[in-house]
């Protein structure tokens, strides 16, 4: 048997580039939210999205204060950049416990990333990076929410930190994101990628497989149109079905019906199996296990997944 390709995961980029295992620490801020939630470009979020829109309780626990880039002060801004600070040590508390884990890339994860005064921004991202053993940031944001500016301030924080911005994508078909209520078009996220990527960023698409109305032939073609534009990295995701968003009524009408198991590994394997060697590959899936996930059943078990991706990738000669 011949022997098996790596993919280039990650974990792999990083131990490559920099010697040692990074882990990566999700923060999420309050505060920041979205232009598909707030009515800038659209309200309720994208038909997949939980949030406060379909959760009149979450509101409670949660300020009311929001952020967005028109807003001329923050007030809150004191007690986000201690939230970012208590959630970084509890978290690389648990890494260095349980792993022994030594470097780290602080991920904005939560919402719009860059969706706030840019003198915040800064404060926070620049607060991020002053934390022990931090080598970069990863951002988590969309198209529609970055500016010639901010692009360029995270080039120059580049110069010596690895600094990611991860973009959802989600699908290249304006009449799919029309239907998740995306509140974006496929010509402006070529666009914004193509900058970042000019600029010379690290760049992270996501995608999600089973969209409603996509067979897979559109969902290989949004992979496709994804890898054309020079991305450096890329995370899959199926779409499942939680409670408290627009999807939940679209489903429970029986007008959406979630990718198979089947469909959707099959579909990884292929895009992973035509993925140029230079792009890495950030997650294979993704999934939920509590009260709140309505359907498909399959994406309660992660790690299930992900060992039925690998062996599907090992029969296609590839190491996960």
């Amino acid at each position: 048997m011949s022997e098996l390709k790596n993919v280039l995961t990650i974990g792999r980029y990083f131990r490559n580039k920099f010697g040692e295992k990074i882990y990566k620490v999700p923060v999420s801020i309050s505060g920041f939210t979205c232009p598909n939630i707030d009515g800038t470009v659209a309200k309720g979020g994208c038909s997949f999205c939980e949030n406060d829109s379909f959760s009149p309780n979450l509101q409670e626990r949660k300020p009311k204060f929001k952020l967005n880039p028109k807003i001329s002060e923050n007030p809150f801004l004191d007690k986000q950049l201690a939230q970012l600070q208590m959630q970084f040590e509890a978290t690389k508390q648990r890494l260095q416990n349980k792993f022994g884990a030594k470097k780290f890339i602080v991920y904005f994860q939560s919402f719009t990333n860059t969706y706030a005064p840019f003198p915040t921004l800064k404060a926070l991202y620049e607060k991020a990076l002053s934390f022990d053993n931090v080598i970069g940031l990863s951002i988590g944001t969309r198209t529609d929410c970055v500016t010639d500016e901010i692009l360029d301030y995270l080039v120059g924080l580049s110069r010596d930190k690895e600094i990611w911005v991860e973009y959802g994508i989600q699908s290249f078909y304006d009449e799919t994101l029309e239907k998740i209520n995306r509140g974006d078009t496929a010509s402006n996220m070529e666009y914004w990628i193509k900058r970042s990527k000019e600029k010379g960023l690290n760049v992270c698409g996501h995608l999600i497989y089973g969209l409603p109305g996509e067979n897979q032939e559109m969902m290989l073609e949004t992979f496709k149109k994804t890898v054309a534009l020079n991305v450096d990295s890329i995370k899959f995701h199926p779409l499942y079905v939680v409670k408290n968003t627009l999807l939940t009524n679209e489903y429970r009408k029986g007008r959406f019906e979630p990718i198979s198991e089947e469909l959707y590994i099959d579909t990884v394997v292929k895009s992973i199996v035509n993925l140029p060697s230079n792009i890495s590959v950030q997650r294979i899936t993704a999934g939920i296990d509590d009260n709140t996930l309505l359907s498909p059943q399959w994406c309660r078990n992660k790690h299930q997944q992900i060992k039925n991706i690998r062996l599907a990738l090992e029969k296609e000669g590839f190491n996960y």
